[in-house]
C-alpha cells in the first residue's frame, strides 16, 4: 500500500509529514485503523517537500493546504517552509495544526520561519498543567507553558494563530482554557470530538 503524505477532507487539502509526535493524547485519532477512509501511517519513511509538493499540483483547488497527519508537523519545520513557500506562490493559502512544542522540538524559535503560514492552531486540550499531562500525556517537559509560549511567539510575528480544544474535555475545562487563552491575548476555538474509526 502506498504511503498517504496528503489527504483530501471538504475542500482542504492535508499534509502528513510525519509519525512522530511529542503527545500521547488520549482522544487521539492515530490510535485507530484509519482517518476519514485513509490510512495514515507512513511505513515507507517521512516524504520529502517535493514529494508532498507533486501531489499538491494546483493549490487554488483547495481552501486550504493543512499540515496536519499523524504526527506533529513541527518536527519537520524545513518541510513546512518549503511546501508552504510552494503553496503561496501558486496563489494557496497555508495553516499548521500543531501541539505547540515545536520551539522545543527545534531547539529554538520557529516562529520566524512560520510567518509565513496564513494561520497556525495551535491544540491546548487543557486549563491547567496537571490537567495537560493527563490528557495529552507529553514527552517534553514544563509542556503546557510551552504551548502557550509558543503561540505567544507566533502571534508577536504577526500570525493569525489560535488555540484550539476538543468538546470531549468537558464544559467546565472548556470554559478554564478560555481564560487561558484570554489572559495570553490567544482566541479559542472548540472543536468536536472525531469517533476513532476501527
Amino acid at each position: 500500500m502506498k504511503d498517504t503524505y496528503t489527504y483530501r477532507i471538504g475542500e482542504n487539502l492535508y499534509i502528513n509529514l510525519t509519525n512522530r509526535c511529542s503527545n500521547r493524547c488520549t482522544f487521539c485519532v492515530r490510535e485507530g485503523a484509519t482517518y476519514e477512509g485513509y490510512s495514515l501511517w507512513l511505513r515507507g519513511g517521512e516524504p520529502t517537500a517535493e514529494q508532498v509538493t507533486a501531489e499538491i499540483g494546483d493549490p487554488k483547488r483547495y481552501r486550504e493546504v493543512v499540515f496536519c497527519g499523524y504526527g506533529e508537523p513541527t518536527y519537520r519545520v524545513d518541510e513546512i517552509v518549503k511546501i508552504a513557500e510552494y503553496v503561496k506562490s501558486r496563489g494557496g493559502k497555508t495553516r499548521l495544526n500543531t501541539n505547540g512544542h515545536g520551539n522545543v522540538i527545534n531547539g529554538r524559535n520557529i516562529a520566524p520561519e512560520l510567518a509565513l503560514l496564513d494561520g497556525i492552531n495551535v491544540s491546548l486540550n487543557a486549563p491547567y498543567d496537571e490537567d495537560y499531562d493527563k490528557v495529552c500525556r507529553p514527552k517534553i517537559k514544563n509542556a503546557f507553558k510551552e504551548v502557550i509560549a509558543f503561540a505567544r511567539a507566533c502571534k508577536s510575528e504577526g500570525i493569525d494563530c489560535w488555540f484550539s480544544v476538543v468538546d470531549c474535555i468537558g464544559k467546565d475545562a472548556v470554559a478554564a482554557c478560555k481564560k487561558v487563552a484570554d489572559a495570553a491575548g490567544i482566541a479559542l476555538r472548540v472543536r468536536e470530538f472525531i469517533e476513532v474509526l476501527k
